[in-house]
């Protein structure tokens, strides 16, 4: 390791570790705020998958692929413009769901939730959130924008959940978006997660056609492994 890289590492690791606590921050803000309390266990329950998301990502990067902070933390030079317009409007749409699950809280729109559909949400929160720790755990290159890091050699991620699906971070995604309308007991939170589900539905089609496009070995892999999401349908 070179000198100057083991003077750098505690600056990144202390820059990502403010970025991603404003994070957290901005989403409890949003959720308690809006719902006009914080007596709310699924607000909490919401925040404890983020948080341990957070941590969990932070701990493989960091065992596994230390670069990967450097790049996650970077200028994004590079990234696709179609990238940036469908992260601009999944962020706000993100941002807009857990309001509006906080203002359904408030004001009672959703009415009664069965607890058990909330729990099993819950569960499957934390599963699809577990799923893209994986994925980034086995994919040295799994950045957060739609790029080939070329000057970090990028190559093809074939190991772990990419033996099976081509994309399993967006479809841990996915199942996130799925369930935490569920989990909020808000119908009308589901509203903004279709959305966010069509979006990442959308950039998965795209990412998979720039690496096949442009990442040497990809579209060889693409051969063997099949499907993008969801085995045995796409």
């Amino acid at each position: 390791m070179s000198a100057l890289h083991t003077a750098l590492e505690p600056k990144i690791v202390a820059r990502y570790t403010v970025r991603e606590t404003m994070g957290l921050v901005i989403l409890g803000v949003a959720l308690f705020w809006s719902a006009g309390h914080m007596d709310w266990w699924p607000a909490w329950a919401v925040l404890a998958v983020m948080a341990a998301w957070t941590a969990a990502t932070a701990i493989v990067i960091l065992r596994f692929n230390p670069a990967l902070l450097a790049e996650r933390l970077g200028p994004r030079q590079g990234a696709k413009p179609w990238d940036t317009a469908i992260l601009s409007v999944l962020g706000l749409s993100q941002l807009a769901r857990y309001i509006v699950a906080g203002l359904d809280e408030r004001f009672g729109w959703t009415g009664d939730f069965p607890l058990a559909a909330q729990l099993t949400a819950l569960a499957l929160c934390a599963l699809g959130y577990a799923l893209v720790v994986w994925a980034t755990a086995s994919n040295a290159f799994f950045s957060q924008i739609v790029r080939i890091q070329t000057e970090r050699g990028q190559t093809v991620a074939t190991g772990g959940p990419y033996h099976s699906v081509r994309h399993p971070g967006y479809l841990g995604a996915i199942v996130y978006e799925l369930a935490v309308p569920v989990l909020l007991a808000s119908w009308w939170a589901a509203l903004p997660s279709a959305l966010n589900v069509i979006l990442l539905i959308t950039r998965t089609a795209l990412e998979d056609r720039t690496l096949q496009a442009e990442l040497a070995g990809y579209a060889d892999y693409a051969r063997h492994v099949r499907f993008r999401l969801l085995p045995g349908v796409w």
